[in-house]
């Protein structure tokens, strides 16, 4: 997969592509928000339980576990464009029930959760669609700027979603700030249904959905990039996701410092993967896809041990620092293997090599939290980022063992598939 350039608008000059952009750009500021608006809804509203406002967060992930893989298996059966806009509709719909149930008073937090779940499960849809989607809207050569333009409309509503859902909430109420919330995936529905171009029809020999889910574990088993990829990945996300759930505890309870900055210093690690998004490209012209991915997932994580030494004054440089190159990092790797997974990766089995991947890595989210959770108890949230942060440092490891460090570029032939009868 060797790297040609590009100019920096040339995709959102097309405009199919331009309406995939914004409607998944709005899809990822609904989700951004989500995860801040039904929490505030349950506490402010409902007076929840912090096992309650639990039981949200883990509502909203437990749709990969529990369909992941079967997702990826309709998705190949089925009409991408299609998947994703019954998942906007469904999510609006959802969000939408939340308003609607509080001012007839009947909103409860058991709602709260099923509106979670409900829109979750169209997460997993949509996020495994879209991916496959793609391919047939941009051509190989233009995967990695198209991925690169996606994830860094990613980041930004990562980084202005829960800001937003705050402004909301003061300006609208929480409640009333869902209302907003749906109409996010009402547009990225509309910019949806306005792309001109069509899929492919796909002839397909009718098959148990058994044998379609086994087929993509098995593709993703069997292939060493894939593999090594998604391993890393799962130990990635567990080492990561228990130093973000550490974060707040470290700053305010440790260091001392005050909500306000605690969100303010938050928000500014977040631009790291604006940056990641932005750089991934001239990285891989420069150095070569292959050892961008290594570059960005592998050598910058032992960064990351900056943060650990957090403290007033210099002490929060080393934490943004630290925090800001391995997101950046992370991102920047992502985009360029994304573009090579799309190249690489057959469309016919895309869903399912792509709900593969996805059940590894999101598996290993609540084990991350329950893990760096443990170790704060025992210990002190400090030391458990030392723990968290060395074994995400360590986790470039599985890269390195792979064939990846022998290439300067990934293949840019396609997977074969016959050694699973995925046709």
């Amino acid at each position: 997969m060797t790297i040609t350039g590009a100019t920096r608008f040339g995709l959102l000059r097309q405009r199919d592509f331009r309406l995939l952009w914004i409607g998944e750009s709005a899809s990822s500021l609904g989700s951004s928000v989500t995860s801040v608006a039904l929490p505030l809804v349950a506490v402010t509203v409902l007076d929840a339980s912090a096992f309650a406002v639990s039981a949200l967060a883990a509502a909203t992930w437990l749709p990969w576990l529990l369909i992941g893989l079967p997702a990826g298996a309709w998705v190949d059966r089925l009409s991408r464009r299609r998947v994703m806009l019954v998942a906007d509709w469904t999510s609006a719909a959802a969000f939408l029930s939340v308003p609607i149930a509080a001012v007839l008073g009947r909103l409860t937090i058991g709602q709260l959760v099923v509106v979670a779940l409900v829109a979750g499960t169209a997460k997993v849809f949509f996020a495994t669609a879209y991916r496959a989607y793609l391919p047939f809207l941009v051509s190989g050569p233009d995967l990695l700027e198209a991925n690169a333009k996606l994830q860094g409309s990613e980041q930004v509503a990562n980084l202005a979603g829960p800001g937003l859902a705050g402004l909301l909430a003061q300006l609208l109420s929480a409640v009333g700030g869902l209302i907003v919330d749906a109409a996010s995936f009402v547009v990225s529905a509309i910019c949806l249904t306005r792309i001109r171009r069509r899929e492919p029809i796909l002839a397909r020999t009718p098959r148990r959905l058994r044998a379609d889910i086994r087929d993509g574990l098995l593709l993703v088993a069997r292939d060493p990039l894939l593999r090594s990829n998604t391993l890393y990945g799962c130990a990635a996300n567990l080492c990561l996701t228990g130093y973000q759930s550490l974060i707040v505890i470290l700053l305010i309870g440790e260091i001392g410092m005050s909500a306000g900055e605690t969100g303010a210093l938050i928000a500014a690690t977040s631009l790291g993967g604006l940056v990641g998004a932005m750089v991934a490209r001239p990285m891989a012209a420069r150095f070569g896809s292959a050892r961008a991915v290594l570059l960005g997932k592998a050598v910058l994580a032992p960064v990351g041990l900056l943060i650990p030494l957090a403290d007033r004054g210099i002490g929060l440089a080393l934490f943004v620092l630290g925090s800001v190159v391995i997101v950046a990092g992370i991102v920047a790797g992502n985009v360029v293997f994304s573009g090579f997974m799309q190249t690489y990766v057959p469309s016919e089995v895309m869903g399912r090599v792509t709900s593969s991947v996805q059940l590894v890595n999101f598996g290993a989210i609540p084990l991350g939290a329950l893990l760096a959770g443990t170790l704060a108890s025992a210990f002190t949230a400090r030391a458990a980022l030392w723990v968290m942060l060395l074994g995400f440092a360590l986790s470039g490891l599985i890269l390195l063992a792979s064939p990846l460090r022998r290439l300067r570029d990934l293949p840019a032939g396609r997977l074969p598939v016959s050694s699973a009868s995925a046709l």
